[in-house]
């Protein structure tokens, strides 16, 4: 019997389809990660944006291509969101963002949205099938930005205990040599137990494997996670520091709750601990209250913080929160226009990162072969590209100069 294990969206999403496939495998299923033909399809739903909730609807259709016959299971953001829009043909069984690892026995039993936990659902480990491993330490969201659905489909924060993290990390296998810390909101780890993210450091600050942080907000960046982190043995250098605006107003209809000045401040700290550090962000573009003067206000400080890389969206309204009920949405001609401001000055932000980085040495985790070379990622996450490099092998590697989307 052969099971597809289809992810949309993000890092958590692929964490618990990781742990979904483990369990699948243990019970003696053969197991695909790809679209392929197979009996049984589990698809793991994202609702980040509009087109992401569209993308999930449209992937039943892509399946049943595959497979006519094929019992399509459904979980994750968008079925949370609203179940019912996956009530197609084919669709046995519907669930959210809780117990998704249930997915694993492979139900049939049609509609099963149950309540949102208060407290972390532990539900195993997640199967190592990549060069890198995906650790969860946290799900849910506090923030309530204005025009974000996660809180009302992921819940509230809640923190998995340490020792559960600890325990899965140190049972990551000897052949995987990077491990990456993921949550909906890793900054807000251990407020509901008693900890902080620190101590969930300091605690791996043994483990002999590449540490890299997934997503998270500023307000935690002070000198004791520094440390904390220049303590490990291997860090990874990477930060992706949620912006979504350079513009101060904009930041407080976005219910942001800090100001441009907090987040250059610490951007600063970061490279005073870590110079060539990879600082990547977020970059909402045309929100509703974003005037054209705010946009300019927004591109200049995006330029002055000299980030790795941007990831550019467009404003996606999402029905139930505050600024959908708020605000009108800009004309799309208008938002259009500013992604392609914005997706020009990314460009240049990261030529100017790899320009910095040349002459540099950097330890790189190889992963592919692509256009004739092995490419792989450095601490600071930058993409490398190497003749001789073999994947799953960690080499020094001086950059040279630019090709592709990198070094080499």
């Amino acid at each position: 019997m052969k099971v597809c294990v289809f992810t949309l969206g993000c890092k958590v999403n692929r964490y618990e389809s990781d742990v979904i496939i483990n369990k699948l495998i243990e019970r003696g299923y053969e197991v695909t990660e790809n679209l392929e033909k197979a009996d049984y399809y589990v698809i793991n739903t994202c609702a980040v944006t509009a087109e992401a909730e569209k993308k999930s609807r449209q992937c039943v259709a892509r399946v049943k291509k595959q497979n006519p016959d094929a019992k399509i299971l459904i979980c994750g953001c968008a079925s949370e969101n609203n179940a019912k829009q996956f009530e197609k043909d084919g669709v046995v069984y519907v669930s959210g963002t809780a117990k998704k690892d249930l997915l694993s026995l492979l139900p049939e039993s049609g509609v099963n949205v149950e309540d949102i936990p208060k407290s972390y659902e532990e539900s195993g480990f997640a199967e190592n099938v990549r060069t890198r491993a995906y650790v969860k330490i946290q799900d849910g969201c506090n923030n309530f930005c204005s025009y974000c659905l996660i809180p009302y489909v992921r819940g509230r924060s809640r923190s998995r205990a340490l020792d559960k993290v600890v325990e899965e990390v140190r049972s990551v296998p000897e052949n995987i040599k990077e491990i990456v810390l993921t949550g909906i909101d890793i900054s807000s780890y251990g407020k509901d137990i008693g900890l902080s993210l620190k101590d969930l450091i300091l605690a791996l600050s043994d483990v002999d494997k590449r540490i890299r942080l997934g997503s998270f907000e500023m307000n935690i960046i002070d000198d004791g996670l520094l440390n904390a982190l220049k303590g490990l043995r291997h860090f990874c250098p990477h930060f992706h520091l949620s912006l979504q605006s350079g513009s101060d107003e904009v930041l407080r209809t976005m219910n942001r709750n800090y100001k441009t000045k907090d987040y250059l401040e610490r951007v600063r700290l970061i490279r005073k601990y870590f110079p060539l550090a990879g600082i990547t962000t977020d970059v909402i573009v045309g929100f509703p209250t974003e005037t054209d003067d705010e946009f300019l206000i927004s591109k200049e400080f995006v330029k002055s913080v000299g980030f790795s890389d941007v990831h550019c969206f467009p404003y996606s309204p999402r029905k139930g929160t505050a600024s959908y009920k708020k605000y009108k949405p800009l004309d799309s001609s208008v938002i259009d226009g500013r992604m392609k401001e914005m997706l020009e000055i990314k460009e240049n932000l990261k030529k100017d990162f790899l320009l910095k980085n040349v002459g540099a040495t950097h330890e790189v985790l190889f992963e592919e072969y692509e256009n004739g070379y092995c490419a792989g990622y450095s601490e600071n996450y930058i993409r490398f590209y190497d003749k001789t490099a073999k994947p799953d092998e960690i080499r020094k590697i001086t950059g040279k100069a630019q090709i592709f989307d990198g070094l080499m």
